[in-house]
């Protein structure tokens, strides 16, 4: 397997669009790529975190030997690690396997995220009727669709030693840093009439659907994609009173560290701010600048040069009152945003 690139030109733009590939031999003694797993547009450091990966994948995995004695006695010199059990303390009641099999359920949705994403309900209607998936774990009939979102209502109360361990698995696959974290929140709507007694609500729309009920979801990610916490939140949930629990929780669940949040302009309020510059840990950030308060540096900007920190994109940087402002350029944002006028008034 390997890494393949394709280019497409859209609103005078390079796009890149990567895919997991593998060569296949068919009739004729032909060769073709086939598209093992679609990633879309990402960066360099993620294209050579994937390269990396399926090195791994394809280089196997390393198995290791323990051995078990009772903790009564004296074990003799292996060349393996020893692992002692209280033999008396063990007991077997109503044997029965229960976890591993929400296990498989749970390894099925995951192949489904990754091979074809689609809602549950299309998983249980269409997809897994319509795959191999069935034949290759030995399942002979589909799965109800209330066990697939009985499998998922499990894992919420692990999501904070789910999201521990990935950051774990993510730094030693993919050499992944976590001192740069970008936050945003986004909403979905339901179609649905009240009363509702749960997180449904009206609130702003960013669906443009303010007749509908809706939840507030807020996410972190690194600036490579690898998200580190999430929440579902009421649908009247302001995006500035967010912010401040989200800072407490990271810092309990991954500890103090020298981070930088990235964040639009609307998300924190200039109190948080404060408190994020004042803590006995100072928090660094990267923040729109409000709409009014451009005008008073626009003077002081004009005097500073120009630096190009890559290609077709330059900044401007100016310290006021304690803060570096950064005024950033960039062409093919210019040609992107030119292309969308353009099409709207054709």
């Amino acid at each position: 397997m390997f890494v393949r690139c394709k280019k497409r030109f859209k609103d005078g733009k390079e796009h890149r669009y990567w895919s997991v590939v593998e060569n296949c031999r068919v009739s004729g003694g032909r060769v073709v790529q086939r598209q093992v797993l679609y990633l879309g547009e990402i960066n360099d450091s993620q294209r050579a975190a994937w390269c990396r990966a399926i090195e791994v994948l394809e280089g196997g995995s390393e198995s290791r030997q323990v051995a078990l004695f009772p903790e009564d006695r004296e074990a003799p010199a292996l060349d393996c690690e020893v692992v002692k059990i209280n033999v008396a303390g063990v007991s077997l009641h109503d044997p029965r396997q229960w976890g591993a099999c929400w296990l498989d359920v749970l390894k099925v949705l995951a192949c489904y995220r990754l091979v074809d994403p689609g809602s549950e309900w299309r998983l249980h209607r269409h997809w897994l009727e319509h795959s191999a998936l069935r034949d290759l774990i030995g399942c002979d009939r589909a799965i109800p669709a209330d066990t697939l979102y009985r499998c998922l209502d499990k894992l919420p109360a692990h999501r904070q030693a789910f999201f521990s361990f990935l950051r774990e698995r993510w730094a030693t696959l993919f050499d992944a840093r976590f001192d740069v974290l970008v936050y945003d929140l986004t909403s979905t709507y339901f179609e649905s009439d009240p009363p509702f007694d749960d997180k449904r609500r009206f609130g702003y729309s960013r669906d443009s659907r303010p007749d509908c009920v809706q939840v507030v979801i807020a996410l972190i990610v690194t600036p490579d994609g690898f998200p580190l916490a999430y929440e579902v939140m009421p649908g009247n949930t302001s995006d500035r009173s967010t912010l401040a629990g989200f800072l407490e929780r990271i810092e309990r669940q991954y500890g103090r560290s020298d981070r930088i949040w990235i964040m639009d302009r609307g998300i924190p309020t200039e109190e948080t701010l404060e408190q994020m510059r004042e803590g006995d840990a100072p928090v660094r950030y990267l923040v729109g600048t409000p709409k009014g308060r451009l005008g008073q540096f626009e003077a002081a900007f004009l005097n500073q040069p120009w630096q190009e920190v890559r290609e077709s994109v330059g900044v401007k940087l100016l310290v006021e009152d304690g803060e570096l402002y950064v005024l950033v350029r960039s062409e093919g944002r210019l040609h992107k945003e030119r292309a969308m006028r353009r099409r709207r008034l054709k």
